[in-house]
């Protein structure tokens, strides 16, 4: 879920907006705050109780309701969890700081997810799959990432046999590294893009409103344009704050609606062999019956009404663009398949099958293509703002000296982190990477039979390539909002390294983007925390998550199989996701034959035609919104929607023109957008309630059907 919030008015002393062609959109959520001068303790023992009711109510419902309708409710789960604790604390007559309830709703924004032990659960499904089996791979997974398929850790569906110590120890190793990369590498782009180059982080005021905004007063006016008020007779105000009556509100929808999506069917597979759905899941796929007129088209619908207040808050034109892409892949692909392209579609293909065919034949090239074509739009622009900046801060100098000012001085301070923020030498973090890195690649080096060209490449990622676009991507981040990923550099790296088997794949081998966590670090800034609250945050939570993941992925994998008739959001997704690692591990499995990996399954999906299409048709794109003046998040929707499943347009469409178009203009484009969020946590929370109150029945009948008497 996407969660936007805005405030009426840009800070005092933010700098001006500037004109020209510059995103209207983006614009609007641009220096709505500045930099605190003062830095407080946000750590305490609410945090420590906050971990402890996310990861024991929220979790078990977060991981429950993607297994069986694909959705998630970490977001609402984090906005639940500070809602509740911010009123129980002021009931008991302490009003929670701003830095608590942010360093609250970052530790249950870590605790609300499924957990780590998800990826067991995921792995014990593909070496025992269908693509696996058929692509001769059963045998080829090492055991440090999964058991044997014959081993009874899977055949069992145990957690706790011995088998598995290997691939979860080897998971806790790459959770501290990444721990580690955060806060080092991380932590370095974050000093030098915004102490250094003080760039303004446009988005990063979004993520710290939310926050900030819980420790504030209702404001009186605004009690009058809650949708709750409205649809209550009579319409006089309650005692009650707003939040409290929209997040009840939200709540009450989704309990609801929950009942039918989630609560019937799990209910039913209680003493049924198969549950009874009232609202198919994940979708209603109509692929087979529109095949006669949309040949080697997936089509179908997703209902669920947490897609149309999703809508509500995405960018209304990110949303518009992924439209008239997905309209635009409904037009395209029958033709292609006219012309021979998409050869691999058969009639009685249902939706992962036409999707999967769809994408060998042509939409993975396409979307690499346009993958490509956006990572060189984004260099283009940060080459031409850094060129810029580079001419301002000569000019600037040059201006100085001639006036005999002393600001030059305080350039050369530029780096100088404010006092009380929490910070640290960047010599310290600078060492703390190496050291990580080095220690990245002799574990891997220990995993795999690492080749001499495989060697280069993992120095090179390490101390090249992930330093060189972390920093890109923190400048992107910095300047619009946006992020990049230059695609299949690292799939080009492994394929030429030489080394055989699937191995490759699966080791913890670095070049990870740590750019976007400079933003993050922003938006703690503008919150005015200590980053040492943060630090101690992730040393509880990083343990926490571990242990109760384990325990609820454990008992849910052992009372049915997933995926399985019982969750079956899973059933499609993962076999959709197995075929195309199949795919991708293809490249270097299927080594040994003539030809080598040129007659791989996945070499054979690579057509240069259609990359050249999709990189062409993004510069095009993004030349014709640049002259134009049109929206930029249009080209990155419509990005978005080429060659994807259509199921969730209509009713994402539906969301955000409800929201442009009526809302907006009813309430006031800032007010709604303000408290939209907090109606959509609430709805999540009810279908998550919902959720969790089935998962305590399946707790229950297993200790009843497991009891001695």
């Amino acid at each position: 879920m996407t969660d936007v919030r805005t405030a009426p008015t840009p800070a005092k002393n933010a700098a001006p907006i500037t004109a020209g062609r510059e995103d209207l959109e983006l614009q609007r959520y641009r220096n709505l705050l500045q930099t605190p001068t003062e830095f407080r303790e946000g750590f305490g023992w609410s945090t420590l109780v906050g971990v402890l009711f996310c990861g024991l109510v929220m979790m078990p419902g977060s991981v429950y309701l993607g297994l069986m309708t694909g959705g998630s409710i970490s977001t609402a789960a984090t906005w639940v969890t500070v809602i509740l604790f911010a009123e129980i604390m002021r009931r008991a007559l302490k009003n929670p700081t701003k830095q608590e309830l942010v360093v609250l709703l970052y530790a249950a924004g870590a605790m609300a997810t499924g957990g780590v032990f998800a990826q067991c659960v995921y792995r014990a499904y593909v070496v025992t799959s269908t693509p696996v089996r058929d692509a001769g791979m059963r045998e080829a997974f090492p055991t440090w990432w999964v058991p044997a398929p014959t081993s009874e850790a899977i055949l069992t569906r145990n957690l706790l046999h011995p088998d598995w110590l290997a691939p979860i120890g080897l998971l806790a190793v790459v959770a501290i590294l990444h721990f580690v990369n955060k806060w080092t590498l991380g932590y370095v782009f974050f000093r030098l893009t915004s102490d250094g180059e003080k760039l303004p982080f446009p988005l990063a005021p979004i993520g710290a409103q939310g926050a900030m905004a819980m420790a504030e007063a209702e404001e009186p006016a605004l009690l009058k344009k809650s949708p709750a008020e409205l649809l209550r007779p009579g319409g006089a105000p309650r005692a009650t704050s707003q939040r409290w009556r929209l997040f009840t509100l939200g709540v009450l929808f989704g309990t609801v609606f929950g009942m039918v999506q989630v609560g019937v069917p799990a209910i039913t597979g209680l003493f049924l062999d198969r549950p009874i759905f009232l609202i198919p899941q994940p979708w209603v796929d109509t692929t087979t019956w529109t095949q006669g007129l949309l040949p080697a088209t997936p089509t179908g619908v997703m209902l669920d009404a947490g897609i149309i207040l999703i809508g509500m808050v995405l960018p209304f034109w990110a949303v518009v663009g992924t439209a008239i892409a997905i309209l635009l892949t409904l037009a395209v692909n029958p033709l292609l398949q006219t012309t021979g392209v998409l050869g691999r579609w058969q009639p009685g293909m249902d939706t992962i099958n036409t999707t999967f065919a769809n994408r060998v034949d042509f939409w993975l090239s396409f979307t690499i293509g346009t993958g490509v074509g956006i990572a060189a739009v984004s260099l283009f622009q940060t080459g031409r703002d850094f060129y810029k900046q580079a001419k301002a801060a000569k000019a600037r100098r040059e201006a100085n000296r001639a006036n005999g000012t002393g600001e030059a001085s305080d350039e050369r301070g530029a780096l100088a982190a404010p006092p009380g923020r929490g910070d640290y030498p960047l010599w310290m973090a600078i060492v703390g990477y190496v050291a990580v890195s080095a220690a990245t690649i002799g574990l891997c080096c220990y995993l795999l039979p690492v080749t001499t060209t495989a060697l280069i490449f993992m120095v090179l990622f390490a101390f090249v390539y992930s330093p060189l676009l972390s920093y890109v991507n923190a400048r992107l981040l910095g300047l619009t909002g946006q992020t990049v990923e230059i695609p299949f550099i690292r799939e080009i790296a492994f394929i030429l390294s030489g080394v055989k088997g699937v191995g490759i794949w699966l080791a913890p081998i670095g070049g990870e983007n740590v750019g976007p966590m400079a933003q993050q670090f922003r938006v703690n800034e503008l919150t005015g925390v200590k980053f040492t609250s943060l630090l101690k945050t992730d040393l509880i939570v990083i343990p926490a998550s571990f242990v109760l993941s384990f325990v609820f992925w454990a008992f849910i994998w052992a009372s049915d199989p997933i995926p399985s008739a019982a969750f079956p959001a899973a059933q499609v997704q993962w076999d959709l996701q197995a075929r195309e690692a199949v795919l991708l591990y293809s490249s270097t499995f299927s080594t040994t034959g003539e030809g080598g990996a040129s007659q791989s399954a996945f070499m054979q999906a690579i057509h240069p035609t259609a990359i050249a299409s999709g990189f062409g048709i993004t510069i095009v794109l993004f030349a014709v919104t640049s002259v134009l003046g049109l929206p930029t998040m249009l080209v990155y929707g419509m990005i978005r929607g080429l060659g994807g499943i259509p199921h969730t347009m209509v009713l994402e469409l539906v969301g955000a023109g409800l929201s442009r178009f009526y809302f907006q203009k009813k309430f006031g484009a800032d007010n709604f957008l303000r408290i939209v969020p907090t109606v959509i946590a609430g709805y999540f929370t009810g279908v998550g309630l919902v959720g969790m109150a089935t998962i305590s029945l399946r707790f229950i009948q297993s200790a009843v059907s497991g009891a001695p008497f």
